[in-house]
């Protein structure tokens, strides 16, 4: 049957579908929105809970599963830009291990918590053949990390997405470059040096435009792995208290009316970090600029 009121008497769009005893939404069933969304997947006790397919009317889509009328479990969601997530929900938001897709063909493949980057992941740029290998905290490359080469590769740690204080290079098994990277202001950029707090939330993996980091060389040495700087680690993910209090007590669903997905999940806001500049391995110790140029896109660029 269709209908244009809902529980409580509210205008919730229209349902075909199956119901209750209590003639809410329980089972397979098909809804549109008001706003012009449509869901067309399994209910229980008025709500989406299962597995279900959520088109949202600007081209973004969900599939996957649903608790409680949340993205809740394996999914994926289809962005309008052309990137993809596929993996872990919890409450709406990625969480547990996933892989993003970006639209110039980089994917970060790792962990995530409330929706951001967070613990031990790769990130791969396609067209240069490169990969970020290390921890995530808040959005952000922050701790210990690597990045892969085709002719080397940098051992150390980031800060704000960027290589920050001691670092080696290694050139295959060979030769290590041992220094440190630290950060200065862009004589360039007319933009005060911030940090990335809260506020910059909507776009965690942005880098401060001011700032840019530049390597000192110390010394140039032979291979040795027990001079690498500690690898990173993986970083145990615990959902909320909320969550496993869900899944041991499975609580009753109360009645309500259906709402649409949250909205955070509809434009894709992930940008692409950025990646370092690679010195030969006879580099004297001068200072040099090795920052990557920011594009209009903020896809990494390296020189």
């Amino acid at each position: 049957m269709a209908e244009n009121e809902g529980e409580g008497g509210k205008t919730i769009g229209e349902y075909y579908g199956e119901r209750n005893d209590k003639s809410e939404r329980h089972g397979q069933g098909v809804a549109q929105l008001p706003n012009g969304d449509i869901y067309q997947g399994m209910y229980r006790r008025g709500k989406r809970h299962g597995d279900g397919l959520y088109v949202f009317r600007n081209g973004a889509r969900y599939e996957g599963k649903w608790r409680n009328g949340q993205k809740h479990g394996i999914g994926t969601f289809y962005y309008p830009d052309g990137s993809k997530y596929a993996g872990e929900w919890s409450h709406d938001k990625r969480f547990g291990y996933g892989i993003y897709y970006y639209p110039n063909g980089d994917t970060y493949a790792g962990s995530w918590k409330k929706g951001l980057q967070e613990g031990t992941g790769d990130y791969t740029y396609k067209a240069l053949g490169t990969k970020f290998i290390g921890t995530w905290s808040g959005g952000q490359m922050k701790g210990p990390g690597r990045l892969i080469r085709p002719m080397s590769c940098y051992h150390g740690s980031w800060e704000n997405n960027l290589p920050k204080g001691p670092g080696v290079f290694t050139f295959g098994l060979k030769h290590m470059q041992h220094g440190y990277y630290r950060h200065i202001v862009d004589p360039k950029s007319d933009v005060e040096p911030t940090g990335l707090g809260e506020e910059d939330s909507e776009d965690v993996n942005k880098v401060p435009p001011s700032l840019i980091p530049v390597w000192r060389a110390e010394k140039v040495t032979k291979y040795l792995p027990q001079l690498l700087p500690p690898a990173p680690q993986p970083v145990k993910m615990v959902d909320s208290v909320e969550s496993v209090v869900e899944e041991e007590a499975a609580p009753e669903v109360q009645p309500s009316t259906e709402a649409e997905p949250k909205t955070d999940e509809e434009p894709s806001n992930e940008a692409e970090p950025m990646t370092i500049a690679e010195p030969s391995a006879a580099e004297n110790t001068a200072e040099e600029d090795t920052s990557p140029k920011r594009e209009s896109q903020q896809q990494p660029a390296v020189k």
